[in-house]
């Protein structure tokens, strides 16, 4: 009986290491399959937080009076997930977010404390 050389069993173990390696990766826990190379959540922008944006509904307040809120907010990031292509807006140091899918059959406004107008009037009667 002969004995395989070296370079045969090289061969076959880098063969199985690598075969080994054939199976789906699940999503990872960030939302981005590194194998796949297709991001999860792609940036749209980083935009200003406007007047608007300290206006809008926290849907939980944070109950620490330490804890960053919508006026805190600088800037909003904006997202898609490229998976069900819902957009999200996250302010910079709050961390809240809002989340808008234009594909929804009935796309729910977002609910806010003072609608544009109304800080406008308020803006007229000070004299801004």
């Amino acid at each position: 009986m002969t004995r395989p050389s070296i370079l045969a069993v090289t061969i076959v173990l880098l063969g199985t290491a690598a075969l080994a390696g054939c199976q789906k990766a699940g999503p990872s826990p960030a939302g981005v399959s590194w194998l796949s190379g297709k991001p999860r959540y792609v940036g749209v922008g980083i935009y200003a937080a406007g007047r608007m944006w300290a206006q809008l509904v926290q849907a939980q307040a944070a109950k620490d009076p330490a804890a960053a809120t919508l006026d805190d907010d600088e800037q909003v990031i904006v997202v898609i997930d490229s998976a069900t292509g819902e957009l999200r807006q996250c302010g910079n140091l709050s961390g809240y977010c809002t989340r808008m899918n234009p594909w929804s059959a009935t796309p729910s406004p977002a609910a806010v404390v003072r609608h544009a107008v109304q800080l406008q009037a308020d803006d007229a009667r000070r004299g801004n």
